[in-house]
């Protein structure tokens, strides 16, 4: 039976080419690998996840970079290959229409606000006049020295969110220094803050506004568009905007029109129903006076997350990116021509098309419950007998139910002895020995009837609530699968359950409607190596996470591909958040802590060394105890992981990598 399986039949059962296309595959080896120029890829060009995995997670002695699980992995060839992709799709589309004007888009840095992430999208984007959106002040600080020292001259700097008059400030101050910021008004009312601040800083801005459009979309994130939404001006507040900058003669300061039908945009008709609209506000502001030449059409260019490429659920879309910008670059040229008005500029804030498919967290799954065994040991079966006279007539009952093969009434006497016992447990009646042969007969009895044996219950060196908080704040699904062994048939249906002491911490739902997801037996040999991948999460995952029972965040490598003898190179890597980082982050002093502890000390030294390391440890599991017990000070970083380092200059780096341990020296 393991024979007739196959890697081909692990990528049809786990929908790989569904949503993995043209990144992710199952390779010859049952390895999950990675294309990362998408269908331009060579085949000497392919990256094996497993082996990143050994790379970061081997031992220093042996190659490794000694980097402790969970680990993002991160691949800016894919980031690349995703800017690229997008500017083409627009660039063809308005080629092949005969649009007038052209595509210069914004990547939102909410989506990821990681520095090597922004960094790469604006030097990526810069052939092609790509740009940046802020939705506050500290995102607007990064976005403006991003660009000031990477970007393009033409890139557009969109500032969204609200706004007070140090935001608007700064906004202007980008003016003077040479970036192209637009002021874009979220509420009626920010128009006198721009106002105020254009005559203190005596700098002219460049304004837009965002429309709440008519259109929108059902499902979870169709809730931020329409007439109800969050942000954006009605009709009414749109006319008093215009004649407000009138009477300033501010109108030619009035450039870009923003709106946003919602994220993951289903299908092209709602799309092209939604652009339609707006481009017809926008030829009406045209119409008014205002100097238009920018229409920001928001994001909402979705991610196909199971593969299904359907507009059922919130977890598809019914359109490739091609027919995404094919259907904007049409509905807004149909309005302009029909209304006389020139083509504008089509800007897009597509961060989650952007930053999706560039990482991939692995994590390990560390045990399993057992499978289910006979529960009825015969040697205690006479505790049947000393049960009380009404238990024992539910028991003949039961199994008189069961030899004439009566299952319905079977499991009506089954669940009436189960109760029966509890009640008479809680009042002492019954020993927690009684209640065990219950349980064990009643799961027999279920078995002979055909009941289904329950998923298994996989435990993994993971925090929900960290890495992957969409999935139990908005049920977001994410594909998650095994990254090796995929040659072998995956028999056990498996459930996920994290670190965390929450009921929540746990994945029970699964692309394609599944409730239990197929995995393999974890090795016999031990409890590591097994290892599961998160695929799809690079937006928004990383800057919602929390600090749930302390669980930071996880090792990081930034892989490129490379022609070594792996086909590629770990160019960056960081290790996660240790342990007196995440208390630090809760006001928490570590040195103090440690100082305290060690005064109870009363060995050689040996207790406050562990209590030093337990300080410069990741918070996560670890199995190795002889690995655990050697790591000295200079391999336990307590020091914060939020900027990556140079993996090449990892050795050179120690003594300012690991100075912290240093500081808890005994």
């Amino acid at each position: 039976e393991m024979a007739a399986w196959s890697a081909d039949l692990s990528s049809a059962l786990y929908n790989v080419d569904g949503w993995g296309a043209p990144y992710f595959f199952v390779n010859d080896d049952g390895d999950v690998a990675v294309r990362p120029h998408g269908a331009a890829t060579l085949p000497g060009q392919e990256i094996d996840l497993a082996k990143v995995v050994a790379r970061a997670a081997g031992a220093r002695a042996g190659g490794g970079l000694g980097l402790a699980l969970p680990l993002l992995v991160r691949f800016p060839d894919v980031l690349r290959h995703r800017v690229e992709t997008l500017n083409a799709a627009f660039a063809y589309a308005v080629r092949s229409t005969g649009y007038a004007g052209r595509y210069q888009g914004v990547y939102p840095v909410k989506c990821n606000q990681d520095r090597y992430v922004v960094e790469d999208i604006v030097e990526f984007g810069a052939p092609f006049g790509f740009g940046l959106e802020a939705g506050s002040k500290p995102e607007l600080l990064l976005t403006m020295s991003c660009l000031v020292a990477r970007g393009s001259p033409d890139a557009l700097l969109v500032c969204n969110g609200y706004k007070d008059l140090e935001y608007v400030s700064l906004a202007l101050i980008a003016r003077t220094m040479g970036l192209n910021t637009v002021i874009v008004l979220e509420q009626e009312e920010e128009l006198d803050i721009v106002v105020e601040a254009s005559r203190r800083l005596n700098i002219r801005p460049v304004v837009g506004m965002r429309a709440k459009l008519r259109t929108k979309h059902a499902g979870h994130f169709g809730a931020t568009s329409g007439e109800k939404g969050k942000f954006g001006l009605n009709a009414a507040q749109i006319l008093s905007v215009v004649a407000k900058l009138k009477a300033l003669a501010m109108l030619d300061c009035l450039q870009l029109l923003h709106f946003h039908i919602g994220s993951q945009i289903p299908t092209t008709a709602l799309l092209a129903d939604g652009v339609g609209e707006a481009a017809q506000i926008y030829c009406e502001l045209a119409r008014l006076g205002a100097a238009m030449r920018v229409i920001d059409v928001g994001g909402g260019l979705g991610i196909d997350y199971d593969g299904t490429h359907s507009a059922q659920t919130d977890m598809s879309v019914a359109y490739s990116l091609e027919e995404y910008a094919a259907a904007v670059v049409a509905a807004v040229g149909r309005v302009c021509d029909r209304k006389g008005v020139q083509h504008p500029v089509i800007c897009s804030e597509s961060g989650r098309a952007l930053v999706s498919h560039h990482s991939v967290l692995i994590f390990e799954a560390f045990s399993a419950t057992a499978p289910a065994a006979n529960m009825m040991d015969p040697a205690t079966a006479y505790l049947l007998d000393e049960l009380t006279d009404d238990c024992r007539s539910d028991y003949r009952n039961l199994m008189a139910s069961a030899v004439r093969g009566d299952f319905d009434t079977c499991g009506l006497y089954a669940d009436q002895l189960k109760r029966r016992c509890a009640e008479q447990f809680k009042e002492g009646v019954l020993g927690l020995e009684h209640l065990a042969a219950v349980d064990g007969l009643c799961e027999i009895v279920a078995r002979g009837m055909g009941a289904a044996e329950g998923p298994r219950r996989y435990h993994i060196n993971l925090s929900v609530f960290t890495s992957l908080p969409d999935m139990w704040a908005i049920e977001q699904l994410f594909p998650i699968i095994p990254i090796q062994r995929l040659q072998e048939r995956p028999a056990v249906d498996g459930v996920l359950s994290d670190l965390t002491c929450d009921s929540d911490g746990k994945v029970d739902q699964f692309i394609g409607g599944r409730s239990s997801l197929p995995l393999h037996e974890l090795p016999a040999h031990g409890t590591r190596g097994y290892y599961l991948g998160m695929f799809l999460g690079g937006a928004y995952q990383e800057a919602l996470g929390g600090l749930h029972n302390l669980f930071g965040g996880p090792s990081v490598v930034r892989v490129s591909q490379s022609d070594g003898p792996h086909c590629f190179a770990v160019t960056r890597a960081a290790p996660g958040p240790s342990c007196a980082d995440v208390l630090r982050a809760m006001q928490h002093e570590p040195e103090v802590m440690f100082e305290v502890l060690k005064q109870r000390t009363t060995d050689d030294g040996a207790t406050a060394a562990a209590l030093a390391r337990a300080f410069g440890s990741m918070p996560y599991l670890s199995f190795d105890a002889e690995e655990a017990a050697a790591m000295s000070g200079a391999e336990s970083s307590g020091m914060s992981s939020d900027s990556e380092g140079s993996a090449a200059g990892a050795a050179e780096d120690d003594d300012e990598e690991w100075e912290f341990m240093r500081g808890l020296t005994v």
